[in-house]
This record gives C-alpha cells, structure tokens and sequence, in this order.
C-alpha cells in the first residue's frame, strides 16, 4: 500500500535528517581513512629508509639513521592517538636547519643510487635559523626527497637560502627517470613494494600541512627538464645570527 501524500510530507524532515547524518557520518569515516593512511604512509618512510641502511653506515653516520628511529617512534606513537581518537602533541624549537637537510640527504642518498642517481646539497644560507617542530620538518624533507626520486629524475639537488626573512628549501630533479633493463622495476621499486600498496598524494599534502603549521609555505613548480618542489619556513626573530 502507498502511503499517501501527507503521510510522505510529514516524514520528510526525519528522513532528510537521517539522509544527513549518514552523510556526514561518511564524510567524517572518509577523513578519518585518510588521515589513518597519512599515519601510515609517515610510519612506512623511515622505516624504508631503516631498510637502505648499510651495516657500516650505521657506525660512520649515526645521525642518519638517529633520525630515521626518531621519526618513526613519532610515527607509531600519531597512529596510536589516531586510533584512539587522542590530539597528538607537538612541540617546536629554535634549531639551525642545516643538519636537517644533511641527515635527510644521508638518509635516502642510498634510494637515489639504487635509482642509478644521487642526492647533493647546496646550502647558502650561513646562519640561518627556524622555529620549528624537527620530526615535523624532517618528515617534509624526506616526502619532498622520496618524490623526486620515484616521480622525477636521477639528479636531485637539495638547496637551501634565505629569501625575504625565509628560508627557501629548494629540491630539484632532472626529470629523468631511468628504467631497469629486464622491465621489472629497478632494485630500488623491488625493495619498496614491502611496503604495500603505493599510494600517491599523501606525501606531498603532509608537505602542504607541515608548511601551513609553521606559517610557511609550500609549491611546485616545473622546469624545463624535472620538477622544482620548494618548501618555505619564516626565520626565526634572530634568525640570521651566528654561524651555520
């Protein structure tokens, strides 16, 4: 039996309220898909990088590897508040960024040659100095790192100078992706499918979020050959002062 006109009138505001509330009950289910997978993706980074790391490099560069446990012990720790529905806390610091962008370049100096290139570092910024949250900087730096080489070039340089009481960290590939002779993948695409899934997106809007939180900025820009992916921080109030 069709329930008449009335009856359909009257019950349009209950079920326009339902329709609503599943609606938005999607939306907040789908942001919080997405940022559990953004947990995940900032878990999976130093833990690949863990996996490049050569038995000697461990004693010669310990900062490099310092950095990456540190990240992903911060890592672990957003996926668990994540899950529990807990705010996670963060902290900022005076810092010189110079150390940051030589320990990320250590970092995943190994990724780049097993992609047949390499990782340089350009700093004119002597004295330079940001406040920042440092695993939040550092997990930027490495996104901004593994996306040139997995979607750009071989030849990758990092460079870093001052810009209108900024600091401009500037990563800039060849764009020239190398391919493996068997057409499998090169070592390095067969040593980060123990990750999973690749997901695209995650790093660079982890990239745009970090800017934002310390009131900076982030943007791409293409080149003539490759892609110039360039990350903005304010200087701190002394932040041209000593060495560096």
């Amino acid at each position: 039996m069709r329930p008449a006109l009335a009856e359909v009138v009257a019950a349009w505001p209950l079920g326009a309220s339902l329709a609503a509330a599943v609606v938005v009950q999607g939306l907040r289910d789908g942001r919080r898909r997405a940022t559990l997978n953004e947990a995940l993706h900032e878990l999976r980074r130093p833990l690949q990088a863990l996996t490049l790391v050569q038995p000697e490099a461990a004693a010669t560069e310990p900062m490099a590897l310092q950095g990456s446990v540190q990240m992903a012990a911060v890592a672990l720790e957003r996926l668990e508040r994540e899950i529990n529905g807990e705010t996670m806390v963060t902290a900022r610091e005076p810092l010189s960024p110079r150390p940051l962008l030589a320990s990320a370049v250590r970092r995943w100096q190994g990724r780049a040659a097993l992609a047949g290139g390499e990782i340089s570092l350009l700093w004119s910024a002597p004295g330079a100095r940001v406040e920042v949250d440092r695993c939040a900087v550092m997990g930027a730096l490495d996104n901004l790192l593994v996306n040139a080489i997995e979607h750009g070039g071989p030849q990758i340089r990092v460079e870093a100078r001052v810009e209108r009481e900024r600091l401009r960290v500037a990563v800039v590939d060849s764009g020239r992706r190398p391919r493996s002779r068997s057409g499998r993948g090169s070592p390095a695409e067969l040593i980060f499918a123990l990750s999973g899934r690749r997901r695209r997106g995650h790093g660079l809007r982890v990239v745009r979020r970090t800017a934002a939180a310390h009131d900076g900025r982030f943007h791409l820009r293409p080149l003539s050959s490759g892609t110039e992916a360039v990350l903005e921080l304010p200087l701190c109030s002394t932040g041209r002062g000593g060495g560096g």
